[in-house]
């Protein structure tokens, strides 16, 4: 299904028209009036910035001006518009007001539990990317199947690194499509996490690789500015009582884990992760429809 929206979109960006095969124009209509519907929905309930905005009954994060924030039913059904699967730990989606930028923030909770991160002082960054090469090369079995694109990563782009203090992890790798030429500028997912007593919130900044120096700021800032509530802090954790996750911080990049959380697990993690790349491209392909719904909810009159 993203694939198909996506060539839809690419075919309307580009002034293109395709022959289709028949009932398929009916198809092209529902999934484009789905996208529009979905749009105005998701623009209608936005929250602005500036605003203190709730991640379910775990935290809360500062929203700046030159944000928003859609909240997670009108998130979900957008992101399936888009040709990606309903995802039972969103929260919702972060977006710029501005029509001249176009990433998108995902934010996720996955309730894992307590997260020990003693791991983190011992990890090999090069074994975590070896360890992610082996991931992904086990995910494109799946994403054959599927009919989707295969996989390669090409290297970091930010490599991992975890502040004890503050209990935030930021990683990013760049994954391109097999037989990709060298000038291609794929689309990445910059990844960052928040550690509390229950899982762990995440905040995908999901742009392209050209742009990660610049669009990363607003990531990091939002990261920075999100906070658990009392009684969900990472300092909160009581051994006696609170459930520990099965895996350590390491997992969280590269999917070490494998042999105690199965090889399935392995696949769903990097189909999910990597699933979000669809959402920003067939979004700025949609280009005309994105940038006219965004500029009317960040400036009504």
């Amino acid at each position: 299904m993203r694939a198909f929206v996506s060539r839809l979109l690419l075919a309307a960006a580009s002034g293109l028209f395709i022959l289709l095969p028949a009932g398929a124009s009916a198809q092209n209509a529902s999934a484009q009036q789905e996208i529009e519907s979905a749009m105005k929905a998701a623009f209608a309930a936005a929250q602005q910035g500036p605003a203190d905005v709730k991640l379910g009954d775990q935290a809360v994060v500062r929203l700046p001006q030159s944000m928003f924030f859609v909240p997670r039913f009108q998130a979900d059904r957008l992101m399936q518009a888009y040709g990606n699967g309903k995802d039972p730990s969103l929260l919702g989606v972060i977006m710029p007001k501005s029509d001249e930028e176009d990433w998108v923030i995902t934010v996720n909770f996955d309730k894992a539990g307590y997260i020990k991160d003693d791991d983190a002082k011992n990890w090999n960054v090069s074994e975590l990317l070896d360890s992610l090469k082996e991931g992904t090369e086990h995910s494109n079995e799946e994403r054959k199947k599927r009919g989707f694109a295969e996989l390669v990563i090409d290297g970091w782009v930010e490599t991992p690194k975890y502040d004890s203090n503050t209990q935030r992890l930021v990683w990013s790798v760049a994954a391109k499509h097999k037989g990709a030429g060298a000038d291609e500028n794929p689309t990445v997912n910059y990844n960052t996490y928040a550690l509390g007593r229950d899982g762990y919130i995440t905040l995908d900044l999901i742009t392209e690789q050209s742009l990660v120096p610049k669009d990363k700021t607003n990531v990091l800032t939002l990261l920075d500015n999100l906070n658990y509530v009392e009684g969900k802090r990472y300092s909160d954790f009581d051994s006696s009582t609170d459930k520990v996750a099965e895996y350590g911080l390491a997992a969280l990049v590269a999917g070490v884990a494998a042999k105690k959380l199965g090889l399935l697990a392995v696949i769903a993690a990097f189909l999910a992760k990597f699933a979000k790349v669809g959402f920003l491209a067939a979004a700025a392909l949609g280009g005309g429809i994105w940038k006219i719904f965004r500029r009317k909810k960040a400036d009504p009159q």
